[in-house]
């Protein structure tokens, strides 16, 4: 069978959720959409059935996954519905829903349900997405909680540049968000990783009957460029690995790859990787970007093609044939994998495809 898998320690993503909570003194829904960012919803989310406050997925297909698999905790849908015809489902299933514009405020007005919504109401305080506008928050609330439809309304907001620690976009947003919200009695959710992880400053009145919802920090990856002391408490969750399937041996002056993208400067032992971008390693990650083979830090040269790529054995006289390749997990930083390729790691786990899965710490 073909090397290339990636491995999942649901315990690490267990002790990230827990220091989300330490961290934020409040209740926190574990953000597992996109499949848990590529690491297995059902999976992520078995693992802290008996634990997490809640999950919150980007729309109703995965939440029905969720509640089939037998989650029974609340389930937060980000994105709303998109048909006014889901909002049976919604009811049935017992999920909570984010309500973001006022279409779906006059869907709720005009539709029937079995029993009252839990509805989270979206401000745009910024970002420019999706949300209520400040002027249409209060009669938004109002018009909820009037329809008889509508059990709870919790407030939310996004930050559009919480990662940038050095901007004072968030503190602006959240100006805006409180002054839209002035005389609502009603839970708050504000904070995702960066905001939890980057500005505790702003949040010294949090409650601990508001709501988290960390998404990266979960999966042991960082948001920001920057360093971060509490980052460094966060555990990587996915290893990406494979193994060298072939070896060769180049004099100076050789190239490797497509395109000629590297020429070896010296003789140069090239291991050839059962990885590639159909995999989802990226692309266009250069020569130079950090693997770690057999434990040892090493190099990719080369140009990534669909189910290869090439790793420098050079100076890794015992690395050879079978020798174990990580891309990133705890020995590589899937941050600094995404530096390199100018994207960013949500994207990277989000879109790593035909690798098996493999998940430990049940």
């Amino acid at each position: 069978m073909r090397p290339a898998r990636a491995l999942i320690d649901l315990q690490a993503f267990r002790h990230n959720y827990r220091l989300a909570r330490e961290v934020g003194g409040a209740r926190a829904l574990a953000v597992v959409k996109a499949d848990a960012y590529g690491h297995g919803a059902l999976e992520c989310a078995a693992v802290l059935a008996d634990e997490a406050d809640g999950f919150a997925v980007a729309m109703i297909e995965e939440a029905l996954e969720l509640r089939a698999a037998g989650i029974r905790a609340p389930i937060l849908l980000l994105e709303g519905f998109f048909e006014a015809d889901e909002l049976a489902l919604i009811a049935e299933h017992d999920l909570w829903c984010v309500v973001h514009s006022s279409w779906q405020i006059e869907a709720i007005e005009r539709t029937a349900l079995s029993r009252p919504l839990c509805v989270w109401l979206k401000l745009d305080s910024g970002m420019h997405r999706v949300g209520l506008h400040p002027a249409e928050f209060q009669q938004g609330h109002r018009r909820l909680l009037a329809s008889g439809k509508v059990a709870k309304v919790v407030l939310m907001t996004h930050f559009a540049r919480a990662d940038e620690l050095d901007h004072g976009r968030t503190a602006e947003q959240l100006a805006v968000f409180e002054t839209a919200r002035e005389g609502l009695a009603a839970e708050v959710s504000l904070r995702n990783s960066p905001a939890l992880l980057g500005w505790p400053q702003l949040f010294p009145q949090q409650r601990p009957s508001d709501w988290l919802r960390p998404g990266i920090m979960l999966y042991g990856a960082t948001p920001f460029e920057e360093a971060h002391p509490l980052v460094d408490r966060l555990r990587p969750v996915m290893t990406l690995e494979s193994k060298i399937i072939c070896v060769r041996e180049l004099p100076a002056g050789e190239p490797v790859g497509y395109g000629a993208r590297f020429v070896s400067e010296r003789p140069t032992r090239v291991g050839v990787v059962a990885m590639g971008y159909a995999d989802g390693y990226p692309r266009h990650a250069p020569s130079g970007t950090p693997v770690s083979i057999d434990g040892q830090p090493s190099r990719l040269i080369g140009r990534v093609s669909m189910d290869m790529l090439t790793v420098d054995l050079t100076d890794l006289p015992q690395a050879g044939l079978g020798s174990r390749v990580e891309f990133w997990g705890k020995s590589v930083s899937v941050s600094e994998v995404a530096a390199r390729a100018e994207t960013i790691p949500y994207q990277l786990m989000c879109n790593l495809k035909r690798v098996p899965r493999v998940h430990s710490g049940h």
